[in-house]
């Protein structure tokens, strides 16, 4: 995950959850479902970019155990 996008996710989801805590100290419903939303947009875009990150490392693997990459095996204009 990027560093930009880490920091947003956290700022996201903290400043959700100080708004739910506003919100019930208050008996703002309104203020305490907006926190609510805030929490579970940090976390998918949290979720999202860690996603990423795996799939970048799952593509980079696969690349790594491609016997033509690494000059091992047959090429493309070989035959077995």
């Amino acid at each position: 995950m990027s560093a930009g996008e880490k920091g947003q996710s956290k700022g996201e989801q903290i400043s959700g959850k100080i708004k739910e805590f506003a919100g019930k100290l208050t008996g703002n419903e309104r203020l305490k479902n907006e926190g609510r939303g805030e929490q579970v947009k940090g976390n998918v875009r949290e979720a999202k970019e860690d996603t990423k990150g795996a799939m970048g490392g799952f593509v980079e693997g696969i690349r790594d155990d491609d016997p033509n990459r690494r000059g091992e095996g047959p090429g493309p204009d070989r035959r077995v």
